[in-house]
C-alpha cells in the first residue's frame, strides 16, 4: 500500500470515529443520559403578604407537578419571614412542601433584626447568614431564580 493511501485510509478512520463520538453524545443528551441537566429553582419571598405565601406555595406545587423531580429552595428574606413563623397562616402548606422535598432558608440578618429566633420558627427549615448572598450562589451554582 501506498503511503497516500494510508494517510487518507487514516484520516477516514478518525472522520467514523468522531462521527460515532458525537452521535453518542447527541443521543446521551436527548435520551436523559448522564448529561442531563437537573432542575434547580430558587424562588426569593420578602413580603409580608399571605396572599403572596399561597401563590407561591401553589407555584412551587405546580413546577413539582410539571417536572416531578426537581430542587427547589425557597429563600425567605425581610419581612417575608411570617411565612416561616411556626404560627403562620401558611405553616401547614410550608410544612407540607417540606414533606415533598422543597428546602426553605430563612435569613439570618433579618431574624436578627425582627429578634426572632429558631424557636420561632417552623421546624427543620434551613438557615442563612445572608439571604440574598444565599440566592446569588444559587444562582451562580445554574438555580434558576424566580420572584413571583
Amino acid at each position: 500500500m501506498n503511503p497516500r493511501h494510508i494517510v487518507v485510509l487514516g484520516l477516514m478512520t478518525l472522520l467514523v470515529l468522531a462521527s460515532a463520538a458525537i452521535r453518542a453524545a447527541d443521543g446521551a443528551a436527548t435520551s436523559g443520559g448522564s448529561a442531563a441537566v437537573r432542575n434547580r429553582i430558587v424562588f426569593q419571598v420578602n413580603e409580608d403578604d399571605s396572599r403572596k405565601w399561597n401563590t407561591i406555595l401553589a407555584n412551587v406545587n405546580n413546577v413539582q407537578e410539571e417536572l416531578g423531580r426537581v430542587d427547589i429552595a425557597v429563600v425567605v428574606i425581610g419581612p417575608g419571614l411570617g411565612m416561616l413563623k411556626a404560627d403562620a397562616l401558611t405553616a401547614n402548606r410550608v410544612q407540607d412542601a417540606m414533606a415533598a422535598g422543597v428546602r426553605f432558608v430563612a435569613c439570618g440578618n433579618s431574624m436578627q433584626a425582627q429578634k426572632l429566633t429558631k424557636d420561632d420558627m417552623i421546624d427543620h427549615i434551613a438557615y442563612a447568614k445572608a439571604g440574598y448572598v444565599e440566592v446569588m450562589r444559587l444562582q451562580q451554582q445554574g438555580w434558576a431564580y424566580i420572584r413571583p
